[in-house]
């Protein structure tokens, strides 16, 4: 993915707004060193589909609300730069990796230059980078957002309680809830306890709300609803899906229900 695609993913539902703002400043220097964009388009000009353009869109969404969970506990990890990097190579592609870190890089510059000006600055950006994308990306899209977030916070193997109440604060200003960040936190886990968090409710729950709870997020998270953002998108929510799936279980076993 070369700058000049990045450019027709930002003139979709980021042409304007704190997320464009942004785009304009993380996407300077890739511009800068570029002389031409990589399918012969004119920079500043929608190239792409609009395919490609909400790909890239959700993909900066990303990168933006990672650039504050990543610094929530005052440090950059390896593991996490190393994962973003991995999800890059994965889902965009080997130049994506070096534009994106590059991207990463210069957010956590923005945030210095704007924290050092007023210490709530960047929080607030975010904030209003939130209500951007929840008025842009479907409910489920956004649900895959927060669940790439949550591995990115897992990557080093231990959550901080800055990155959690970053992730949940990340939650509610992409207008989803600090309960759907805790459930996206337990997917993976293996105890009894994260899989009651995983469906989005208390172990004193009925047997009906258990099976209420499930269909629920069965709905609100089947692959089939964030495929126009690409195959590879799709077959992680298929994983987040199982991981559903396996929470289930084992709560269906605990209860000996069927």
């Amino acid at each position: 993915m070369g700058a000049g695609k990045w450019i027709g993913g930002i003139l979709g539902f980021m042409a304007g707004g704190p997320l464009g703002a942004l785009a304009g400043f993380a996407l300077g220097a890739l511009f800068e060193n570029s002389t031409k964009p990589d399918n012969g388009g004119s920079f500043g000009m929608p190239d792409d589909n609009a395919y490609t353009g909400q790909r890239n869109s959700f993909l900066f969404s990303m990168l933006v609300m990672a650039s504050y969970i990543i610094r929530a506990d005052g440090r950059i990890m390896h593991s996490e730069m190393e994962y973003v990097r991995r999800f890059l190579r994965h889902n965009f592609g080997e130049q994506a990796v070096d534009e994106g870190q590059q991207i990463l890089l210069n957010l956590f510059e923005e945030r210095k230059r704007m924290d050092r000006q007023n210490p709530a600055a960047f929080r607030n950006t975010i904030r209003d980078c939130g209500a951007q994308i929840a008025a842009n990306l479907s409910q489920e899209e956004r649900l895959q957002l927060l669940s790439f977030l949550a591995e990115i916070a897992k990557s080093d193997g231990h959550v901080s309680p800055e990155e959690v109440e970053a992730l949940k604060e990340v939650a509610v200003y992409m207008g989803l809830s600090a309960r759907e960040a805790e459930s996206m936190l337990c997917l993976k886990g293996h105890s009894l306890e994260d899989a009651y968090k995983v469906l989005e409710i208390s172990p004193d729950a009925t047997d009906q709300e258990v099976r209420t709870a499930y269909r629920r997020l069965a709905l609100k998270h089947h692959p089939d609803r964030v495929a126009t953002l690409g195959e590879d998108v799709r077959k992680a929510a298929e994983e987040k899906f199982q991981e559903i799936n396996n929470a289930k279980e084992r709560i269906y076993k605990a209860r000996g229900m069927k």
